[in-house]
C-alpha cells in the first residue's frame, strides 16, 4: 500500500503563517468597522498594523510561488531547443540567485540599522522585527532558486555561484564602477528575457544602479517598505481572496445558468452567456489566468455541446479571460491608481463604457458566427429566469454591498474589501455551501498568497528601481526625445499604442505597470492627454497583450489548460485580437467613451 506524503513541516509553517496573514488582514478591518459603529471610533493603529501585513503576504507569498516555480517570469525557454533549456535554466537561476542573496545581505543591513534606532509602529511593536521579513523571504527564495534550478547536485552547485556576487558588491566598494554597471545591467536584461523572474530582473537592475551611483544597497529594501505606505494596497489581497472564494465555489454553475436564462434566447446565445461569466469573474479574481483555469473548464464544454466550432470557443475563452479587467475592483487598476498617484474611483469610472464596448464587440463577434452555424439556443422561459435570479441573489447583491460601503462612506476601500471576503466566505461555505471550511479554505488562501505574492514582489523591488530613474531624471530626458521627434497630439497615442502593444506582448501587466506609467505619464501630460485617459489606454492595450503573440499570458494559460498546441491558441484568438486592436484605437482616439461618464459623475472640474 503507497503512503500520501504529507507535505514538510517547513511547507506547512508557511502555509500556516500565509493563512493567518490574511485572516488578521479581514479580521482587523471589520472589527474596526465593528468597533466604529457601536462604540464611535475605531481600535488605535489597527490600519497601520493592515499595512504592514501588506509587505508580510507579499514576501510571504514570494515565497510560496517560488516553492511552486510560480514566479511570474517570461516563457522564452519553451521557444528554446531542448538540448540547450537546461544550460539556460541554470543560468538564469544563477543571476537570480546573485540577485536576491544581494537582496540578503541588503535587507540583513537594513533591519540592523532599523534595530539601532529602535523605532516603532502601532501598538509599541518594533520596526526591526516588521522588516525582518525582508531577509528571511529573499534567503528562502534563493535556497529555491538553487534547487529547481536543475535535478542534479552538479546543476545546483553552479547555481550556487551566484552566492558569491554579494562579496564582490563588497570587495568592489569605493572602486570605479562605470565600466561595470552597463555590462551587468546587459546580464540581468538577457536573464530575464531567458526567463529569469522578473522581480529579480528588476531588482537586479535597481541594486546595480544603485551601487554604479555610490548609493548605499540598503535603498532597494528601505523603498520595498514603501509598500506599507499606502492605505489602498492591502485591498489587493483581499479583493483576490475574495475572487478565489467566488471562482472555487459554485458561484460559476449559478452565473452560467443565470446568463443562460436571460439571454441564451439571443441569437449566439451561449457565446453571449460564455462572455459575460468571464467578463464577471476576471475583475474579481485579479487575473484573467484563473478565470481561464477556474471557469474555462466550465465553459468551453458548454459551448462545443452547443454546436460551436471549437477553434471559435478556444478563441473566446481565451480572449474572454481578460475581457473585465477595466471594471471594480480589478487589481491592475489599484495598481495604476497607486502608481500613477490617482483617485481609483475615476479609474473604475472612466473604465466602465470602454469595458463595456470591449465585451460587446467579444459577445458580438463570437455571437455572429454562431447565429451564421446555426447553434443551439435556449429557449427564453420567465419562471426560469426568475429561478435563476434567485438562486445566484447572493452573487448579484455582491457588488451592491461592496459599492454602498464606499459610496456612502459607511466603508473605506481595505475595509469594504474585507467586507466582501466575509460576505463571500459566508455564502459559499454557509449559504450556498460549494466550500468546505475545512476542506477547501486552506488550500484557497494558500492559492492567493501565491497569487499576490507572484505579483505584488515586483511592485515591491520596482519601488526602488522606478525611484532611481526618478533621480536621474530618466522622464525627463524621455519627454524631451519625444516631443523632439513627435509633434502632434495625434500620432503620440498612435506611436504610445504601438509601443504599449509591444510591452504587453513581452511583459505582464503588473510589471508594465511599474515600469511604464512613471516614463509616460509625465509624457502624456505635455501633451495634454487627460490622466484618465491615458490610464484607460494603457490598460486596454495590456489587456490586449494578454492576447499578442509570443508572450502572450492568456495564450499559454489556454494552451495549458486546454492541452492545445500554441499555434492551435494563436489562430483560435487571431479575429478577436484583431477586433480588440480596432476597439482599443477607438477608445484611444475617443476620449469621451472614457471622460463623458467621469464628468458626469465627479464634475468636469
Amino acid at each position: 500500500m503507497q503512503l500520501s506524503r504529507r507535505p514538510s513541516f517547513h511547507f506547512r509553517l508557511e502555509n500556516a503563517v500565509a493563512i493567518a496573514i490574511l485572516v488578521a488582514m479581514t479580521v482587523l478591518p471589520l472589527i474596526e468597522i465593528y468597533s466604529r459603529i457601536r462604540f464611535g471610533q475605531g481600535i488605535s493603529g489597527s490600519i497601520v498594523v493592515v499595512q504592514n501585513f501588506t509587505l508580510w503576504i507579499t514576501v510571504l507569498g514570494a515565497v510560496l510561488a517560488s516553492r511552486s516555480e510560480r514566479l511570474l517570469a517570461l516563457s522564452t525557454q519553451h521557444f528554446l531547443p531542448v538540448h540547450t533549456q537546461r544550460f539556460v535554466k541554470i543560468f538564469t537561476s544563477a543571476i537570480a540567485v546573485a540577485v536576491t542573496s544581494t537582496l540578503v545581505v541588503a535587507s540583513i543591513e537594513f533591519v540592523r540599522i532599523e534595530r539601532d534606532f529602535g523605532d516603532v509602529i502601532s501598538w509599541d511593536f518594533p520596526f526591526w522585527l516588521v522588516v525582518s521579513v525582508l531577509p528571511v523571504g529573499f534567503g528562502a527564495i534563493t535556497g529555491r532558486l538553487i534547487w529547481h534550478a536543475a535535478s542534479d547536485w552538479q546543476g545546483r552547485a553552479v547555481t550556487s555561484l551566484g552566492l558569491l556576487i554579494p562579496f564582490l558588491f563588497t570587495l568592489m566598494s569605493g572602486m570605479e564602477t562605470v565600466g561595470i554597471v552597463l555590462p551587468a545591467t546587459l546580464v540581468i536584461i538577457l536573464s530575464t528575457a531567458l526567463g529569469m523572474p522578473i522581480f529579480a530582473g528588476i531588482g537586479g537592475a535597481a541594486l546595480v544602479l544603485f551601487w554604479g551611483d555610490g548609493t548605499p544597497l540598503t535603498a532597494v529594501p528601505n523603498e520595498t517598505y514603501r509598500l506599507t505606505n499606502s492605505p489602498m494596497l492591502p485591498a489587493i489581497p483581499l479583493f483576490a481572496l475574495a475572487g478565489y472564494l467566488l471562482a472555487e465555489g459554485s458561484a460559476g454553475q449559478r452565473l452560467t445558468r443565470l446568463f443562460t436564462a436571460c439571454v441564451g434566447w439571443m441569437p449566439g446565445g451561449p457565446a453571449i452567456v460564455a462572455t459575460l461569466v468571464l467578463a464577471f469573474f476576471t475583475p474579481l479574481t485579479g487575473a484573467s489566468g484563473i478565470t481561464i483555469l477556474s471557469m474555462g473548464g466550465l465553459l468551453l464544454p458548454v459551448l462545443v455541446r452547443a454546436k460551436y466550432p471549437e477553434q471559435t470557443s478556444l478563441g473566446l475563452v481565451t480572449v474572454s479571460g481578460s475581457i473585465g479587467l477595466l471594471w471594480f475592483p480589478s487589481l491592475p487598476v489599484f495598481l495604476y491608481a497607486f502608481y500613477a498617484n490617482l483617485d481609483y474611483a475615476k479609474l473604475f469610472v472612466g473604465g466602465l463604457l470602454p469595458g463595456v464596448l470591449l465585451v460587446l464587440v467579444v459577445a458580438g463577434w463570437a455571437a455572429s458566427q454562431g447565429w451564421l452555424r446555426g447553434v443551439t439556443r435556449t429557449p427564453f422561459v420567465l419562471r426560469e429566469a426568475m429561478a435563476a435570479i434567485w438562486e445566484a441573489k447572493w452573487e448579484l447583491l455582491l457588488p451592491v454591498v461592496v459599492l454602498v460601503g464606499i459610496g456612502y462612506g459607511y466603508t473605506t476601500l481595505v475595509e469594504a474589501a474585507a467586507l466582501t471576503v466575509l460576505y463571500t466566505f459566508v455564502v459559499e461555505c454557509f449559504i450556498q455551501r460549494g466550500l468546505s471550511v475545512r476542506r477547501d479554505l486552506p488550500r484557497i488562501f494558500v492559492e492567493c498568497a501565491t497569487l499576490v505574492g507572484g505579483f505584488m514582489i515586483i511592485l515591491s523591488v520596482a519601488l526602488g528601481f522606478t525611484n532611481f530613474l526618478v533621480i536621474a531624471q530618466i522622464p525627463m530626458m524621455a519627454l524631451e526625445w519625444v516631443q523632439t521627434h513627435i509633434e502632434s497630439p495625434m500620432l503620440f497615442l498612435l506611436a504610445l499604442n504601438g509601443f504599449l502593444l509591444l510591452v504587453g506582448a513581452l511583459i505582464d501587466i503588473y510589471s508594465a505597470i511599474v515600469i511604464v506609467v512613471p516614463l509616460i505619464a509625465p509624457i502624456a501630460v505635455a501633451y495634454g492627454i487627460d490622466p484618465v485617459h491615458l490610464a484607460i489606454i494603457f490598460l486596454a492595450n495590456l489587456e490586449l497583450g494578454y492576447l499578442t503573440p509570443p508572450m502572450g499570458a492568456n495564450l499559454f494559460l489556454s494552451s495549458y489548460r486546454f492541452d492545445k498546441p500554441l499555434t492551435t491558441v494563436y489562430r483560435s484568438a487571431l479575429p478577436y485580437m484583431f477586433l480588440l486592436l480596432v476597439t482599443v484605437l477607438f477608445i484611444t482616439y475617443v476620449p469621451a467613451l472614457t471622460l463623458w461618464l467621469v464628468g458626469v459623475v465627479f464634475g468636469s472640474g
